[in-house]
């Protein structure tokens, strides 16, 4: 009777994620919905216009910058979600911005379980939340991609506390400008899995604030370590990036 019991749950959870609908949640011709927030700016200030729209593609754009000077951006969507599956697809092109850190070059991000933007300070390089980092190739070598970052959070990985901040994927290496496909699918605080074209190529589980102040500070508002919902962003760190079709599709506990 248990193993029974067990079977029809795991079934319905199931039925209730494949009936769920895609949302898209990108009109592809402005930023209705989403929120800037830029390093030195206010939440809200779209900062010599870094997040424009073309040709029903969402642009991380740096042609009406002086110099980088260290104005890491987000843009934030208007709603936290706590479970659902993210799918975007993203490309790199062009030329990394002068003064962009090396470490930048062909690199992006979409952040998740994230602090809103209003909470941030304002010099403030990246929102407390899991970076589900997102890589070009450089043209040779490999270059893993879905990668995780973890600015002032930590997670658990096959059962043990993992604080490294950065910690690479499986993941296949993307040369060029080609269209790669993310989609990230999120159960509250229990598991979070990262495919890329859809192949899972990393899981972890239990995020929770860890690392810095601002982090302890978010970890007693919300009156609990472990993080179960928050917004998502898409990332500007210096190298021009392109997102389109993105989606999202909420899904039963």
């Amino acid at each position: 009777m248990k193993f029974i019991l067990i079977s029809l749950f795991s079934a319905l959870t199931l039925v209730s994620a494949e009936e769920a609908k895609w949302e898209s949640i990108f009109n592809g011709k402005d930023l209705t919905g989403w929120t800037p927030k830029i390093r030195g700016c206010k939440a809200g200030e779209n900062f010599q216009n870094t997040f424009r729209v073309a040709d029903g593609v969402l642009k991380v754009d740096y042609s009406d910058y002086a110099q980088w000077d260290n104005r890491f951006g987000h843009l934030f969507y208007a709603k936290k979600y706590s479970n659902y599956r993210l799918r975007l697809e993203y490309r790199f092109t062009g030329e990394q911005i002068k003064g962009g850190p090396g470490w930048a070059f062909r690199n992006s991000g979409v952040m998740i379980h994230s602090e809103p933007p209003d909470s941030m300070e304002l010099e403030q390089d990246f929102p407390t939340s899991l970076e589900v980092q997102i890589l070009g190739g450089t043209g040779k070598g490999e270059r893993t991609t879905g990668n995780l970052c973890t600015p002032g959070t930590h997670v658990e990985i096959d059962g043990k506390l993992e604080t490294s901040h950065c910690i690479s994927s499986k993941s296949k290496t993307f040369h060029g400008d080609q269209w790669v496909t993310l989609e990230i699918e999120v159960h509250n605080n229990r598991l979070i899995r990262h495919l890329i074209n859809g192949e899972e190529v990393m899981s972890y589980a239990k995020p929770q604030y860890g690392g810095d102040k601002h982090a302890e500070a978010l970890a007693q508002v919300a009156g609990d370590k472990i993080i179960s919902e928050g917004y998502f962003c898409l990332q500007s760190e210096s190298h021009p990036v392109e997102f389109r079709k993105i989606e999202i599709q909420q899904i039963a506990p």
